[in-house]
């Protein structure tokens, strides 16, 4: 398919995917949050070498620490004790680095969650999973944690990337229930996800991949949601 077409049979569904972007409902963290004990928030590579610092870190990113942040500290208020991090702590010589910037490399301070999680009173409470992929389940011990709380049915997922680290984990989870015919709920809100940008014209001087954020942001938000995540414009408290 050539550009020109595939412009042309792409555009009345771009158009359609930003109204509906647009259109996400909010819902309220104390309605989503029925039982604390049954909640569990996973938050997905907030840390300093995708915010703060590093060759991957981002603006865009960067934006969402806070309202994360507001919703830790909201759910906390409501009884929610099972909070887990999982985050890149690559090994030195990751595979992975064939593909990205040698990054969040294990030991240094890019691999550590942001300040403000760190700032948390709570802080201590979190389970912290190091992976070395993009993968939250493989390799992590997060696979494990979930069979060790099996009565955990609604699981709220924020971070980065949409489109990698943090769409593997909420598909993951998804697929999970599915295969073994549980009724768990995977919320995502929107505030509290985003993915890094590369325009076209940096990816063609550097020579490598372009992300163009705003669509593979919504696309991905799209495709989570087409397999059963509930997808949502953001958790009021």
């Amino acid at each position: 398919m050539d550009a020109p077409t595939l412009i042309a049979e792409s555009t009345p569904y771009l158009a359609w995917l930003a109204d509906w972007e647009a259109g996400l409902p909010s819902k309220s963290l104390p309605d989503v949050v029925v039982d604390p004990a049954r909640t569990a928030v996973i938050s997905v590579d907030v840390i300093n070498g995708f915010c703060h610092a590093g060759p991957l870190a981002s603006d865009r990113v960067k934006a969402i620490i806070a309202p994360i942040t507001r919703l830790l500290t909201a759910a906390y208020a409501l009884g929610v004790r099972d909070f887990v991090l999982t985050q890149d702590t690559h090994d030195p010589a990751a595979v992975e680095f064939g593909s990205y910037p040698p990054h969040c490399v294990r030991g240094t301070a890019e691999s550590e969650a942001v300040p403000e999680f760190k700032a948390l009173p709570f802080y201590g409470l979190m389970q912290r999973f190091a992976k070395n992929s993009i993968s939250s389940t493989i390799g992590t011990g997060f696979a494990g944690w979930l069979e060790a709380h099996p009565a955990l049915d609604t699981f709220i997922v924020v971070g980065d990337c949409t489109d990698l680290c943090t769409y593997q984990l909420a598909m993951s989870l998804r697929l999970r229930a599915n295969a073994g015919q549980r009724r768990d709920r995977v919320i995502l809100p929107v505030e509290c996800v985003d993915t890094y940008d590369t325009p076209l014209s940096i990816a063609l001087e550097l020579g490598i991949q372009p992300h163009p954020a705003a669509l593979v942001h919504r696309v991905f938000l799209h495709n989570l949601a087409s397999n059963g995540v509930e997808v949502i414009g953001r958790l009021s408290d």
